[in-house]
């Protein structure tokens, strides 16, 4: 009985809405559990398992370690039974989240303006969906079109547009490439709310900021607001908690495959299912999905110039480095963690949040398939993911006052790495020299030397 109850609830009750069908999760909970031993680790596996629990941390039953955070959400049906057989298993626990659907409705605007809002009077303290966000890209475009550029990525699984910001001083001489993408999980709407902050904050900036300054003089910022466009939209419009994009599989069956496990980097082998119903289904083979066929091809095509990719998620406060297949680091390993931890100290100095930072595999859990891996598998020195806050008090529903503080002291770790990245590969703020630069350099000195002569 409880596992027909858990096949029903672990994905949330559906209820009418005024347009559509909208899943609602009343008096589901949270927990936040840390087993103490190898028994408790195997019976949190086997509940997980049988009762289809939603795991927020890990993903898998499997990452369920002795002495590691768990958070699960419970549907409310199984809220009693889960208690009474932690207990009976002399298991301890918290609630994090007493009521999912109370926090739900209490973190999405109950109204829209139908008014187009301009740059100037957009709001980066609040979230947006899809549509003005799309109008934003527009705006922000057509206000500073001495600076910023948007480009046509490719369409997702429902025919939408994918559109990514290039940020680029015009400039004769030869510049290399920051890439940031935002959302390619659908519920962790902190992330594009980020890459918004992050682009207004360069374009108010760029002219009194001497770090920022200084990098534009080097490097083209391209920054993908939303990945995964489709699961953002229907985290708005139908489920808030939806994670993948919404591919159909089993002749319509199940939707979705996790974008994040779907790039070609050791594609299905660790930390995946491949249960088209499972939140980390890695899809049907690399690439499968156009979300992620779309960037590959991109980032392809302009991988001898990007130097760093960054790739924004929620939640938990990590940043992490390459690898989640292997526990074998890469080459520039200790480079790595030595630029991350610049950067996590450069956050924590704004409001003593504290984020760990480490690879994937040692300090996470392990996954393949994941942008992050694949960037530096195929020759980006600098790949890094962020997992922004928090670490589960409110989890993929972080409330949008929020939403400044975490923009502000993330948008500090990110140029710290960006500002790394500059003085690199230009070290004195030094610019590659194109012919025409050059020649004009040789010019001015002959022109000196005959004067002194």
């Amino acid at each position: 009985m409880w596992l027909f109850l858990g096949i029903i609830f672990s994905l949330g009750m559906l209820i009418p809405g005024k347009h559509s069908l909208k899943l609602q999760y009343d008096g589901d909970q949270v927990f936040h559990v840390v087993p103490e031993t190898f028994q408790q680790v195997q019976h949190l596996q086997h509940l997980c398992s049988t009762l289809l629990l939603d795991l927020w941390k890990p993903q898998l039953s499997e990452d369920i370690w002795a002495g590691e955070d768990l958070h699960i959400r419970v549907p409310a049906p199984l809220v009693q039974e889960v208690k009474d057989s932690l207990d009976q298993h002399m298991i301890s626990y918290k609630v994090l989240i007493p009521d999912v659907q109370e926090l739900v409705d209490q973190r999405v605007p109950k109204e829209r303006s139908s008014h187009r809002q301009v740059p100037e009077g957009y709001v980066y303290t609040q979230y947006h969906p899809m549509e003005e966000i799309y109008q934003w890209m527009t705006q922000i475009q057509e206000s500073n079109s001495e600076l910023v550029t948007q480009h046509y990525l490719g369409t997702t699984v429902e025919n939408r547009t994918m559109y990514y910001l290039q940020i680029s001083q015009p400039s004769d001489k030869a510049k290399k490439i920051i890439w940031m993408d935002c959302g390619i999980h659908a519920r962790e709407w902190i992330s594009p709310a980020f890459c918004q902050w992050f682009v207004k904050e360069i374009l108010q900036n760029y002219k009194s900021d001497p770090k920022i300054s200084r990098f534009l003089q080097n490097l083209d910022l391209y920054v993908l607001p939303v990945l995964n466009i489709d699961g953002y939209i229907y985290s708005w419009e139908k489920d808030r908690l939806w994670r993948k994009n919404r591919s159909p599989h089993m002749n319509g069956t199940c939707y979705g495959t996790d974008l994040n496990r779907n790039f070609n980097s050791s594609w299905g082998s660790i930390g995946v299912s491949y249960n088209c119903s499972s939140e980390i289904f890695c899809g049907s083979g690399p690439e499968s999905e156009p979300e992620t066929r779309a960037v590959a091809q991109l980032i392809e095509k302009k991988k001898s110039d990007i130097l760093c990719y960054l790739t924004i998620h929620s939640y938990g406060q990590y940043i992490l480095t390459p690898y989640g297949s292997t526990t074998e680091p890469p080459s520039n390993s200790e480079e790595l963690m030595d630029v991350a931890k610049k950067a996590a100290a450069a956050l924590q100095g704004k409001y003593g949040t504290s984020y760990k930072v480490g690879s994937t595999s040692l300090i996470l859990y392990s996954n393949s398939g994941s942008s992050r891996d694949w960037a530096h598998t195929i020759g980006i020195p600098f790949s890094y993911t962020f997992e922004l806050r928090d670490q589960g008090t409110h989890g993929f529903i972080l409330p949008p006052e929020q939403i400044q503080p975490t923009c502000e002291e993330t948008m500090l770790a990110v140029t710290t790495i960006i500002d790394y990245v500059d003085q690199k590969y230009f070290p004195d703020g030094a610019v590659m020299l194109t012919s025409s630069s050059l020649g004009l350099s040789l010019c001015l000195s002959v022109v000196l030397i005959w004067t002194l002569s």
